[in-house]
């Protein structure tokens, strides 16, 4: 295995969205995966390796804990895991100081462009909700995407007084969970005699990889945390 480049470990690397990682960053040339991390094995197998970056895509309820390790160790980290609170993310932002962290809550393109999109949107309509609809193994309820897009839009002030659904500031999210799906969101604007839908659909986890690569090349360049790929992107 060639060790040159970034030297990366993944934690949660045997799970679908740990091992689409794992083979996105075997295939880039500066990059060098050094350390698979599964469940049950000990967080000191990233120091053992030498880790520069590592990437975090398990489950809410350990996800902190991985990054606090990795931050203790001046080991910078990539943070895929949804369902961390606004309380989670400033507790992670005190931690970082020779190390740094990167959060998004969704790593597709598209993804980040439809958010956009949605909060120039709002600007001009009262009236918007967002569908969220995600695969049956999802454990966090509205998406982080979801919340990320409704607090991006809130800037704007939509209303969100539609039925059922959760409401996220002045937006009305609704969470669908089925198999076959991986990852569907649209934002649907009203105003009288029109609709406006924003839509993006992730069908494969592929889609996920450019935006976990670029974290993992810039994680270093961005002191503290950094919450957002378009803090990646000249947008």
């Amino acid at each position: 295995m060639d060790d040159s480049g970034i030297r990366v470990g993944v934690i949660g690397a045997a799970g679908r969205m740990g091992s689409t990682v794992c083979d996105a960053v075997e295939a880039q040339a500066d990059l060098a995966l050094v350390a698979r991390v599964e469940h049950g094995d000990d967080l000191a197998k990233l120091i053992d390796a030498g880790v520069d970056v590592a990437v975090d895509f398990t489950v809410p309820d350990a996800v902190k804990d991985n990054v606090r390790f990795c931050l203790d160790n001046g080991i910078h980290v990539v943070i895929g895991t949804t369902g961390l609170s606004d309380e989670d993310l400033g507790e992670i932002g005190s931690w970082t100081g020779t190390a740094n962290a990167f959060y998004a809550p969704n790593f597709a393109l598209g993804a980040v462009l439809m958010m956009k999109f949605a909060a120039l949107a709002a600007r001009y309509y009262d009236h918007a909700e967002i569908i969220e609809r995600h695969h049956e193994r999802k454990l966090d309820a509205p998406s982080g995407t979801a919340k990320r897009t409704a607090a991006l839009m809130g800037d704007a002030d939509p209303a969100g007084d539609g039925s059922g659904g959760t409401a996220h500031g002045n937006v009305t999210i609704h969470s669908v969970r089925l198999p076959g799906l991986v990852a569907h969101q649209e934002v649907i604007f009203g105003a009288p005699g029109e609709t406006l839908t924003i839509k993006h659909d992730s069908i494969d986890r592929v889609s996920f990889m450019p935006g976990v690569i670029l974290a993992i090349e810039k994680v270093a360049e961005h002191p503290g945390l950094t919450v957002g790929l378009e803090n990646l992107l000249d947008l």
